[in-house]
C-alpha cells in the first residue's frame, strides 16, 4: 500500500471516496443475499452493473489494476490488467475492495440488523449475529421492550 502522505485530501477526493463507498455498499448488499442488505441501505443501492462499473474505474486509476467481474447468478472472478494513470486513494481503497469481494472472506459477509446498525461485518463464529456486542445488547433491550409493551397493552 503506498504512503499515506502522498493522498491529497482536497473535495473532489472526499466526492470519490463518497462515490466508492455507495458502490462498495451495493456490492456488500449483492454479496449477502439472499439475506436481505443494511437496513441502511435497503433503498438506496446502487444497481448491480453500476456499482460494479463504478469500482472498476476507481481501481483502473493506478499502474496495474485488479477488475471485477461479477455476472447476476455466477461467482465474481478478478482479472488484472495494465492502466497507465497515476496511483490515488480510491484506486487502492477499489483495489481492497475487489480483492474482498473475489476472496474467500466474502462467504462470511453478513449484514448487521441490530436497531440503528447499518454496518456489514465477517461472521467469526455460527451463533454471532451483530456486528458488535452493542449491537446485540440493543437487538436484545429492543425485543424485551416490545415484549412488554404487547404484554402491558394486551
Amino acid at each position: 500500500m503506498p504512503d499515506a502522505a502522498a493522498f491529497v485530501a482536497d473535495q473532489p477526493s472526499l466526492t470519490a471516496v463518497r462515490d466508492l463507498l455507495g458502490a462498495v455498499r451495493a456490492l456488500f448488499a449483492h454479496a449477502v443475499r439472499p439475506a436481505e442488505p443494511s437496513r441502511a441501505d435497503a433503498t438506496r443501492l446502487l444497481p448491480l452493473s453500476e456499482a460494479v462499473a463504478l469500482l472498476n474505474a476507481a481501481a483502473a486509476r493506478t499502474q496495474s489494476v485488479p477488475v471485477l467481474h461479477w455476472p447476476e447468478d455466477a461467482e465474481p472472478a478478478v482479472h488484472r490488467k495494465a492502466a497507465d494513470c497515476a496511483h490515488d486513494l480510491t484506486a487502492t481503497l477499489a483495489q481492497a475492495a475487489i480483492a474482498f469481494l473475489a476472496g474467500p472472506d466474502r462467504r462470511r459477509l453478513r449484514a448487521c440488523y441490530a436497531p440503528r446498525c447499518g454496518r456489514y461485518f465477517l461472521k467469526e463464529h455460527p451463533c454471532q449475529e451483530w456486528c458488535r456486542p452493542s449491537c446485540g445488547n440493543r437487538a436484545r433491550v429492543a425485543r424485551h421492550h416490545d415484549r412488554h409493551k404487547t404484554v402491558r397493552g394486551s
